[in-house]
């Protein structure tokens, strides 16, 4: 896209994503001046806080931010700064508000700087006010429905003052083809709906991210066959429960059926996704995966509670025994596979006995990997209004016996793969061990091998010599030889 040769005189197209582009060429006439006045190019930085779904919304933010003409950095003493929030636990918000007092300190000094918040803590009212009355040099808000309109909120901070403002309660609208810069050149996340209809009791998310809406297939093929092009190995699907993937569709299409289309296209070597429902993962999904060559050994099933009473008060609309079955009828079907989930603890109503039900669940599932977390009560939440909240102080001691079964099983499934040759795809140098570089095998497990940076990207079988818990030390038993 030449951006250039837009006349930014004219008045801005209405249709998108033709609309954004125009103020992309406008916020590069700033740049322009910026450059001209300063002798240098501005500096952006995007900082992202919370899930996939977040990391890949920056990567847009940043793409806008690129070809408007800065330069982007992790440097948060820059010129633009935007911090895409996550809301879903409360800690999450206070680093937010910790983080918004050292950019404080540095907008003092560099009085023309510009101060962005998105995401979904922006979606909150309450948050909202907050940010009105005690941090009013921030100057642009927005949350997660007009994301794809950044470039025209960007160009409207620069030619004016003040806080702007623009929160949008719901949207059905998906605009395609606007501008990503990818973290890695070798791997990409791909949206393939956005918002959620699940409503559990505890979660935020439908209420920041709006309703269930998908992408439609040919769009998604179009882009992951754009990324297999400049050299993308690895896609990972992303939704907020990918299995109900094209329900709201005109013509629909199930998850399963996508997934076959995927891995049809030529040059792709690998398929992830997340985050998947129990109660919507079908017989039709796990038989895909079966017979997939292309789709990791890996899925990511969060249970929430091994209690059925939990679950029923969670609206998880699952049974500890419906979820206990599921997993035996995947493995059945995919021995190889690698289950990890999501566990809260200290849920209203939660009693010892329940704990106790999800640690046995732990232990007859034998999950890799568990994340485990401390409920976390959000305001607007069905389950921020129930009255037997358990104090956090009390929930400790069961969430410090429940990691350890977390941790104990799953080094045990580790164990199980000592010796064996698999394929990683290496990611990174590893900085904390000089000479050895950074892979994840198809069950998501990492692994450690002498290498260089000349690796990464690459697709090689390594041996699994040494099991270190969550991780492994081995070798390359093929592959491209370092010079």
């Amino acid at each position: 896209m030449d951006f250039n040769s837009f006349d930014i005189s004219a008045e801005a197209p209405i249709e998108e994503p033709a609309r954004q582009y125009y103020f992309i060429a406008r916020c590069r006439r700033h740049v322009t001046d910026f450059f001209e006045k300063n002798h240098r190019y501005p500096t952006a930085c995007v900082t992202t806080f919370g899930c996939q779904m977040n990391a890949r919304d920056s990567e847009k933010l940043a793409g806008i931010l690129r070809q408007a003409g800065y330069v982007l950095t992790e440097d948060e003493n820059s010129d633009f700064v935007i911090f895409n929030t996550c809301t879903v636990r409360d800690n999450a918000d206070q680093r937010v508000y910790g983080r918004l007092g050292e950019l404080n300190g540095y907008k003092r000094r560099n009085p023309k700087m510009k101060i962005a918040l998105c995401g979904c803590m922006m979606q909150e009212p309450d948050v909202i006010e907050k940010l009105k009355k005690s941090y009013s040099f921030v100057d642009l808000i927005f949350g997660t429905h007009n994301i794809y309109k950044f470039a025209e909120l960007l160009c409207t901070s620069l030619e004016t003052q003040g806080t702007i403002i623009d929160i949008w309660k719901d949207t059905d609208r998906i605009v395609e083809d606007l501008p990503v810069e990818r973290k890695y050149p070798f791997k990409s996340g791909i949206n393939i709906m956005f918002g959620c209809d699940n409503f559990c009791s505890y979660c935020i998310v439908p209420y920041v991210r709006g309703r269930e809406r998908s992408r439609e297939p040919k769009d998604i093929l179009r882009e992951i066959e754009r990324l297999v092009d400049d050299g993308v190995a690895e896609v990972m699907l992303l939704g907020q429960n990918v299995n109900s993937y094209g329900k709201n569709l005109e013509v629909p299409v199930t998850f399963a059926q996508l997934l076959r289309e995927v891995e049809r296209i030529e040059g792709l070597r690998r398929i992830r996704f997340m985050t998947s429902h129990p109660k919507d993962l079908s017989d039709e999904l796990i038989q895909v995966m079966k017979e997939s060559k292309k789709i990791c050994r890996h899925l990511h099933l969060p249970l929430q509670s091994g209690s059925t009473r939990i679950l029923q008060r969670m609206n998880r609309r699952y049974t500890a025994e419906q979820y206990l079955e599921l997993v035996r009828r995947i493995r059945r079907e995919i021995p190889d596979i690698a289950i990890t989930t999501d566990i809260i603890v200290g849920f209203p109503g939660e009693t010892p006995e329940d704990l106790e039900q999800t640690i046995d669940m732990v232990r007859k599932v034998k999950f890799d990997n568990a994340f485990t977390f401390i409920y976390s009560r959000r305001t607007g939440t069905p389950a921020a209004a129930m009255e037997d909240q358990i104090p956090e102080a009390q929930v400790k001691e069961g969430f410090d016996r429940l990691l350890r079964v977390v941790q104990e099983t799953a080094r045990e499934q580790a164990a199980k793969h000592r010796g064996k040759i698999m394929e990683a795809l290496i990611e990174e140098v590893n900085e904390s061990t000089p000479g050895y570089v950074t892979g994840r095998l198809s069950n998501n497990m990492i692994v450690h091998i002498p290498g260089n940076e000349r690796l990464i990207g690459k697709l090689l079988p390594v041996s699994l010599d040494e099991c270190r818990g969550f991780y492994y030390i081995g070798h390359a038993v093929s592959g491209p030889k370092e010079n």
